[in-house]
């Protein structure tokens, strides 16, 4: 049996400050650091094969905080990539509401109408994150596999997997920083096991 562990990278400066990422970076925060070392001992039972993680800074950094001196394989897919976000990328949103209102609306409220003049839809995320998932299930028939993304790749995953359209993609729980979607490959279906589960994170409170 094969089991995905779909993490979000770690707060970075830029959601501190509201600031769309896309394919740009900022670097993780302390908070940022520090979740993805909770997850790190959260996780330190699993027996990993192998780390796939987007080549962004931010997800690189995380997947090497998680998996600490542990000798797993680590692979960078360029599939497993932010909404590329075009000229939003580095602004505000409340920026983007002013510049762009109406495909900021149809960002949040009917992301299956968000059109960018440049950039890609969440269909072009969903198509290609749904191409990585399934090379990894091609390589790899049995273990567990970590794969450290971003949120947008993980909520058009979410959708994909509950056999539900784009138009529903905000209807999943939040997904915060270092949070963990856990889910179960069976032939033909996924079961999803856990959805953006951040209790790791409440963890530490309760220590």
């Amino acid at each position: 049996m094969l089991t995905l562990y779909v993490v979000r990278h770690g707060e970075t400066k830029w959601n501190t400050e509201r600031r769309m990422q896309g394919w740009q970076d900022s670097p993780l925060t302390e908070k940022g650091k520090n979740d993805a070392r909770l997850l790190h001992h959260h996780l330190a039972s699993v027996p990993f094969v192998a780390i796939y993680s987007s080549p962004s800074e931010r997800t690189k950094e995380t997947a090497k905080i998680i998996r600490g001196d542990r000798d797993i394989p680590m692979y960078f897919d360029e599939r497993l990539r932010e909404i590329h976000l075009g000229d939003w990328e580095g602004k505000t949103i409340d920026e983007i509401a002013e510049i762009d209102q109406q495909n900021h609306y149809h960002f949040y409220h009917a992301p299956h109408l968000y059109q960018p003049l440049r950039g890609e839809t969440f269909s072009d995320v969903q198509q290609r994150a749904i191409a990585a998932i399934e090379q990894m299930i091609h390589q790899h028939h049995e273990g567990n596999l970590l794969v450290v993304t971003h949120g947008v790749v993980i909520r058009t995953l979410l959708v994909y997997w509950k056999q539900q359209s784009i138009e529903r993609l905000w209807d999943s729980p939040r997904v915060y920083g270092t949070s963990v979607t856990k889910v179960r490959v069976q032939p033909e279906k996924f079961i999803i096991e856990l959805e953006a589960d951040i209790s790791h994170l409440k963890e530490e409170v309760n220590q």
